[in-house]
């Protein structure tokens, strides 16, 4: 596979250090010295800039070194953030959860999989990798490399001819390249062969979005939407109505297929289940189309990064084998040697024969397999409190040896002046939370002025009882979803409002995550 440039190798390096993507579980070295850019987005061509959905609204807080560090102090390992889980067995952390993770109750709303279709579609409409930790920053001066719309661009790069790397075409259509894990059918319940991303020579993955190998989770699901792609261009050409049309014909009839399902996803199961029905029914009636995009900093800061609060200390990847142990593990451990080929953790980057995913833990298939979802409220998981790799220098970057995923969050929200979740309720008519709701903040001197991300959590904690958004990460998350579909002209929010899903699913004319992993391949009965 050809280089790319120096530009992309530096944003690479870039995102190793900043975390900086809403819904980012990152491992933050980077295993690759590659990105790809989607083809609007190669460096030299024109590019969008985020920004602000409350313009008028001051800062939670000073923009200074001091109200930094307080932030990094509110997020710091063993601080009112942190879920304090007891990190000593990945299986009790499950099964065990109200003694090993008293502190990350049940969402009996969500199933765990939620979480990572959150980042999943984070990654395909946002990806910040320049700005840095410890300096002020401004949403108009800093570049948003994926395009504001779910396009799929984080799957389809330019398309075969901008993005060949991705394709072969070998059977004469446009299909994604996977690999077989070596060794897998000997680790997978059911004997079946289980599949990776493609790989180069040193392991890095040949996709269009090198976050979606940050975790294996999001490797597996990035892979079932390659093997979606590629079945439902097998679906198109078994039409005899398609037994001549040319490969361009049938990739861009499959990419429409593919978009056109996966943004119902979003619309009818994804939103609901993130912000209510009724919240979304309002939105879709109110939202309007801009004809020039952009994702605010409120929501790339902020707001979309509740799903942090989602992630559990460990999960169940797979059965094993017949007979055998599942496969239990941490979602990291700082402990481990960066360099194993097969870490006991979900750092991405690596190939394995027990490094598959069954999802029937993640979704609900009817088995009774599927495990709850964590609510959303003010604590993370410790796995995230020291995330691998940001005490050693990176060549090149400074090393800030910021460690937890909330601290880095919060004192974003310095760095761009975000406003306070307060200040933001009053300004869209909602209820705000009272300082007496926020008494861990009193000695931060944030209980009056929050930071929105914080905000947005205990909003869901007080107001929904943890099982969805409130009303203020609730507007921002589903205005900014909305208004991405009804702006772009390729969405069927925009082209074809009264379209239905065409694909196979259990209830007809309906689609669902269950229903796409099915069509996918990648369920194998148990």
């Amino acid at each position: 596979m050809p280089r790319i440039s120096m530009i992309q190798k530096s944003l690479t390096q870039a995102i190793a250090t900043s975390c900086g993507s809403a819904m980012l579980l990152c491992s933050l070295p980077a295993a690759s010295d590659e990105i790809h850019l989607p083809a609007r987005l190669q460096p030299g061509s024109a590019t969008t800039s985020f920004t602000r959905m409350f313009p008028l609204l001051p800062p939670f807080a000073p923009q200074t070194d001091e109200r930094r560090e307080e932030a990094r102090r509110l997020g710091e390992l063993g601080g009112p953030l942190d879920a304090l889980d007891n990190l000593t067995d990945p299986i009790q952390s499950i099964v065990n959860q109200p003694v090993f993770s008293p502190n990350n109750p049940d969402n009996p709303s969500m199933t765990a999989g939620v979480t990572f279709i959150g980042q999943f579609l984070d990654h395909d409409i946002t990806l910040d990798p320049r700005s840095r930790i410890l300096e002020n920053s401004t949403p108009r001066s800093t570049t948003n490399f994926r395009t504001p719309a779910f396009d799929l661009d984080s799957l389809y790069g330019g398309g075969p001819e901008a993005s060949p790397e991705l394709y072969e075409s070998s059977s004469g259509d446009y299909l994604f390249r996977i690999e077989a894990i070596p060794g897998s059918e000997a680790v997978s319940r059911n004997g079946a062969t289980r599949y990776d991303l493609p790989r180069d020579a040193a392991g890095n993955a040949i996709v269009a979005e090198s976050r979606n190998d940050e975790n294996t989770l999001i490797s597996q699901l990035q892979l079932a939407m390659l093997r979606f792609h590629n079945n439902v261009v097998a679906h198109l050409r078994a039409d005899p109505a398609n037994v001549d049309a040319s490969a361009a014909t049938i990739f861009n009839q499959a990419r429409q297929t593919v978009r056109w399902h996966y943004q119902w996803i979003i619309v009818h199961e994804f939103l609901p289940l993130t912000i209510g029905q009724s919240r979304v029914d309002s939105l879709l009636s109110k939202v309007r189309a801009t004809s020039s995009p952009q994702i605010p900093i409120e929501f790339s800061v902020a707001a979309y990064r509740f799903g942090h609060s989602q992630v559990r200390p460990s999960y169940r990847l797979n059965f094993g084998p017949s007979g055998g142990s599942p496969f239990f593990t941490f979602v990291f451990d700082d402990s481990i040697d960066p360099a194993d080929p097969d870490p006991d953790d979900l750092r991405g980057g690596k190939r394995a024969p027990r490094r598959f995913v069954d999802w029937q833990t993640f979704f609900d298939f009817g088995d009774g397999n599927f495990r709850p979802n964590k609510r959303i409220d003010a604590k993370l998981s410790s796995v995230l409190m020291h995330l691998p790799g940001s005490r050693a220098p990176t060549p090149g970057l400074p090393s800030d040896g910021i460690q937890s995923l909330a601290s880095r969050n919060l004192m974003r929200h310095v760095n761009f002046g975000i406003p306070s979740g307060q200040a933001i309720a009053k300004r869209i008519g909602a209820p705000a939370l009272k300082p007496a709701q926020l008494p861990e903040l009193a000695s931060y001197d944030m209980d009056r002025s929050t930071p929105l991300w914080y905000y947005v959590l205990k909003e869901a904690d007080v107001m929904e009882d943890g099982q969805k958004m409130g009303p203020v990460g609730s507007h921002i998350v589903g205005t900014v979803f909305i208004q991405l579909l009804k702006s772009d002209p390729s969405a069927y929010l925009r082209a074809a409002p009264n379209w239905t899903p065409t694909l196979p699913s259990a209830t007809a004319g309906d689609f669902r995550v269950t229903d796409l992993l099915k069509f996918a391949g990648v369920v194998p009965p148990l």
